[in-house]
């Protein structure tokens, strides 16, 4: 075959065209070849088979790709290949000449390539490098030439690219776990190190990158569970290391295979109560052996457990400290688990059952261990005795003293009950409404009246057979292996305010955090309970986003009647009438502001619905409570029911009788002054309330409240308001607060009484102080008040409750710096809203609070509402993420959550304002799926798998958005990891109605409480 020579050829549109005029064979057959196969063939690329490229050359005119190429827009900073080149690791580059030398730079070295031409025997192509050529002739590679190479060696594992300062960092953790292997942290810090060996792809990852991801996070895990393994051959007794190797092994096992494996580590550590909580909570989520009996009893097990092991009975394993704590905290988590699962009755009886148990315990029995007493406790349970809440209850300690002498004399009880049972026929309002509708109507009727265990009788000779609904009898069987002995007096008062906040009362205590999440499943976190209206003096109960007994309903329905009803408000009066003989003095005090605030918080919620008639009667019944407890003589001296008393009449419009029953209650305390704590609390609230009620800033320097202020400092009787503030008054009141906040910082509490008393006071005189200063001086000297006492604050160490998800028992809440900071917040708030101020100041104090109480859902409330007016919301989101980032808590992901549907809410509204034209300043921009993202990461994060609220409101969401298959996907899956909450059920009924008999069904096979079955609904219709 001839040569063809240069440029004897072109290609036009994927034809040949010879340009010589003779023949050429190879030319024939190529051309006719191209003919042949033209419709088949695509070019790729600028050159062309089976010629040399030294002697040769091909030239390809095509209109087509230089159409493309100019066609061909260039690539902006977030196209993949971009993205993906800025997210590798770059090569460090320095200079090996010395620092010193001020003509240093960076040398570049050129890098000899070996010409193709040059060919030998060994390397006939000339593509082999010097490394390979060495090895083909048997030479090697120096170890001099090896050494570059090793400074920058990567290891590749799979979808792993290790650098060498990982390397290192791998070499530390090896070191550190091998000399001292019993070092649990060091595992534990080498394990989480895996994650960051891993590297995940950019956010715009190919599909083989994220193959890679997948297939590397199998090894990253099969790696953990190797380390943990070692670690727990070291350390065969640790139960931390065992808790992690399962909790990695729940990404490889089965169900079957993880329920055997928790329940032999459970047997090896019996006496863990981390252990148990840990165990409770897998068992109670595992939707394939969920049901209500089995968990239930399982709680008695554990409990039972952990009760030998504080007795001593159980003898091969130690008492840990804090088990008593976390017996209390796991009993309290089993009521509410029975509570959410709908069987209220035999929650309720475990709370009497434990107060009987507790606080009326013979003396005859406390030398017996747990299971004794309980033996002795079970036949007063079944003699029908009154019990703690029903009328006549004496307790056991007087019923088995009666029983010594020969029992009780039967009494005829006076008959005048007015019998409130509703009709079954009259339950059903309206006959033509949908069935599910029906059905969810009397259900939450029914869980509203029914709330309490069903006992026959006697005067009215009933027996057990006589219950309708067998469900409403409570056996001892079903509480008697949850019965525990509690010795610290500290934690007894726990039980009392647990129940007290079981029932709907607000208390100054918190929940233990360890199942404060699981228990969250009303949507009233986001509630602002008068702060935007009044924000100095905002009422904000400790504990929202629970349900209390007996408010159970859907998410759309919301609450519908306030406090309880007739039956349920006398056993609550019985309850704190069967508690106030057990106490005297402060806690005494304290139980009763426990049932005022209850009252308070009944007229709150009716000044919420704008309900004149209901708030007039909540009025009476309320003001006549107060009253009486004021008359008795134990109470009659504390200012902290004085207080409420007064705040009460602001309440409800009598702002002349509230002021009255202040000036008493000032003109009574005497002359103490600021050594008062209760004093400089009543005057704290009488001031601001007074504030809030000006009509501008520039008469505030003459106003009641900077009289009651300057009294206060004082120290004298109190002389009410005559009309005037003298400007010497004020002088000495700045003075005589600087002096006392001084003496106080520098104080050293002697226990934690004194130290929860002392931070009282410490809140109580700064809010004085900067309230006084706001008045005489302006918003900036308030200001500086805040800012000085915030600062010695937190120089002062970490405050007690700080980091509530790692505290764990009985703590006060707030902190005092907490405290601080929310009247801080709070005043910036007022003086925005009566003046313009800057917004920047409040953002910043919110902003700083939050970072370190992320928990605290009234900063959260008062931050988004703030928010909500921006026009960006770039720095709320940054902010969101970084907060939700740095911390466990679940608060930052539900109202990051809430603000952005704020947002979404907003941006409808504006959208679809029915006029005639419309410009909207707020664009959409994806809201949609950025609130899903959002539900997606939160429920993943450790607290939402398994918090009931944020399923229910992310299922609200996707049907408000008209995603109604999606939903149905989200409702089992919101199963999965909450197969107890019943308003998850509820909440589908109404969101699904087409398949209530299905829903109804899963809830009898996992032995919810279901008070109407679909058969009894039918004969109701049919009347």
């Amino acid at each position: 075959m001839g040569q063809i020579q240069k440029h004897d050829f072109v290609v036009r549109n994927s034809r040949f065209y010879y340009r010589s005029l003779g023949e050429h064979p190879f030319c024939s057959l190529l051309f006719f070849f191209c003919q042949k196969e033209k419709r088949r063939y695509k070019r790729k690329g600028e050159s062309c088979l089976g010629i040399d490229a030294k002697k040769q050359s091909v030239t390809l005119d095509s209109s087509a790709s230089k159409k493309k190429q100019s066609q061909r827009q260039p690539e902006r900073y977030f196209a993949k290949d971009n993205v993906k080149m800025l997210n590798t690791d770059g090569m460090p580059v320095c200079s090996k000449i010395s620092p010193s030398d001020p003509t240093t730079f960076i040398p570049i070295f050129q890098v000899e390539t070996d010409d193709p031409s040059d060919t030998t025997e060994l390397n006939p192509l000339g593509i082999y490098d010097s490394s390979t050529l060495q090895w083909l002739q048997g030479k090697g590679c120096k170890s001099a030439d090896r050494e570059p190479e090793n400074t920058q060696q990567t290891i590749q594992e799979p979808g792993i690219n290790i650098k060498s300062d990982l390397m290192m960092k791998v070499e530390e953790h090896n070191k550190k776990v091998r000399e001292n292997p019993g070092d649990i942290n060091a595992w534990m810090e080498f394990v989480s190190f895996q994650d960051e060996l891993m590297g995940g792809p950019g956010p715009y990852a190919g599909k083989g990158e994220q193959e890679v991801r997948r297939k590397s996070l199998k090894f990253i895990l099969e790696k953990k569970l190797a380390i943990l393994e070692r670690a727990i051959e070291s350390n065969p007794s640790n139960v931390d290391l065992k808790l992690a190797r399962l909790k990695i092994c729940t990404e490889f096992w089965e169900p079957p295979a993880l329920i055997k494996e928790w329940q032999k580590l459970v047997f090896l550590h019996p006496n863990s109560p981390e252990l148990w909580k840990k165990y409770l909570l897998f068992c109670q989520s595992q939707f394939t052996t969920f049901s209500v009996s089995k968990i239930n009893s399982l709680y008695g097990k554990c409990l039972t457990t952990l009760a030998a092991v504080r007795d001593g009975s159980m003898v091969s394993h130690p008492l840990l400290p804090g088990t008593e704590e976390a017996m209390l905290a796991i009993f309290v988590q089993q009521c509410h688990f029975l509570r959410q699962a709908g069987h209220s009755e035999k929650a309720v009886s475990l709370f009497q059952a434990l107060i009987d148990f507790t606080f009326f315990k013979p003396d005859s029995v406390k030398d017996l261990p747990t299971r004794g007493q309980v033996e002795f406790f079970e036949p007063f349970w079944d003699s029908g005795e009154p019990r703690i809440g029903e009328k006549g209850a004496r307790g056991w300690k007087a019923w088995m003293h009666q029983q010594e002498k020969g029992g009780w004399i039967a009494l005829k009880a006076d008959d005048d009950d007015d019998d409130e049972e509703i009709d079954e026929d009259q339950e059903i309002k309206d006959k033509t409404l949908p069935k599910w509708q029906i059905w969810l109507d009397i259900e939450c009727s029914r869980e509203a009246r029914h709330w309490l265990p069903w006992r026959p009788d006697k005067n009215k000779t009933e027996a057990e057979e006589d219950c309708e609904d067998p469900e409403r009898q409570v056996l001892f069987d079903d509480l008697g292996p949850s019965l525990i002995q509690i010795s610290n007096p500290d934690l007894q008062r726990q039980i009392l305010y647990s129940f007290l906040q079981f029932l709907g009362v607000p208390c100054t205590k918190k929940l233990f955090p360890s199942n404060l999440y699981i228990a969250m499943d009303e949507n009233n976190i986001f509630d602002s309970v008068l702060s935007d209206e009044k924000p100095l003096t905002s009422v904000d109960f400790p504990l929202s986003g629970f349900h209390s007994i007996g408010h159970m309903n859907t998410m759309l329905r919301g609450r519908h009647h306030i406090g309880h009803y007739k039956e349920g408000e006398e056993f609550m009066q019985n309850v704190f009438h069967v508690l106030f003989p057990l106490f005297s003095g402060k806690e005494k005090c304290n139980l009763s502001i426990c049932w005022l605030q209850y009252e308070i918080s009944k007229v709150v919620q009716c000044l919420q619905g704008k309900n004149k008639k209901k708030l007039k009667a909540q009025g009476r019944k309320s003001k006549k409570l107060a009253k009486n407890l004021l008359k008795a003589p134990d109470n009659r001296n504390h200012l902290s029911l004085w207080k409420l008393y007064a705040y009460l009449e602001w309440l409800l419009g009598n702002i002349d009788d509230a002021r009255k029953v202040f000036d008493t209650a000032l003109c009574a305390a005497g002359a103490e002054g600021l050594k008062s704590p209760q004093l400089c609390s009543l005057s704290l609230l009488y001031a601001q309330l007074e504030v809030e009620i000006l009509e501008s800033v520039e008469v505030a320097v003459m106003s009641r409240a900077a009289h009651i202020l300057t009294t206060l400092a004082e120290g004298g009787p109190y002389v009410p308001y005559s009309g005037q503030v003298l400007s010497v008054n004020v002088l000495k009141a700045r003075k005589t607060y600087e002096k006392a906040l001084q003496d106080h910082l520098s104080k050293t509490p002697v226990s934690d009484q004194d130290q929860d008393s002392d931070a009282d006071q410490l809140v109580n005189l700064v809010g004085c102080y900067a309230l006084l200063q706001y008045l005489t001086a302006g918003i900036d000297a308030a200001l500086l008040i805040y800012a000085q006492i915030s600062e010695k604050l937190e120089a002062s160490g970490p405050q007690k409750g700080e980091n509530t998800e790692e505290n764990f028992g009985v703590h006060n809440f707030p902190t005092a710096l907490e405290a601080v900071t929310l009247l801080h917040t709070n005043l910036l708030r007022f003086h925005m809203k009566i003046s313009i101020y800057p917004l920047n100041p409040l953002r910043e104090a919110l902003t700083e609070a939050l970072k370190r109480y992320p928990s605290n859902q009234s900063l959260w409330r008062s931050y988004i509402h703030i928010e909500r007016k921006s026009h960006s919301a770039s720095k709320a989101r940054r902010f969101f993420d970084g907060v939700t980032r740095s911390t466990k808590s679940l608060e930052p992901w539900l109202f990051a959550i809430q603000a952005e549907q704020m947002r979404k809410k907003l941006t409808d509204n504006v959208q679809r304002a029915d006029v005639s034209e419309v410009h909207s300043t707020i664009p959409e921009t994806g809201l949609t799926n950025r609130i899903v993202a959002l539900f997606e990461h939160a429920v993943q994060s450790e607290n939402g798998t398994h918090c009931p609220l944020l399923w229910r409101m992310y299922l609200n969401f996707l049907v408000s958005v008209g995603k109604k298959e999606e939903s149905k996907g989200l409702f089992y899956k919101a199963l999965q990891n909450c197969p107890w909450a019943k308003v998850l059920y509820m909440d589908a009924v109404e969101y699904f109605p087409d398949d209530l008999q299905e829903t109804l069904d899963l809830m009898t096979e996992k032995e919810l409480r279901v008070r109407l079955p679909m058969e009894e609904l039918d004969l109701l219709l049919e009347v």
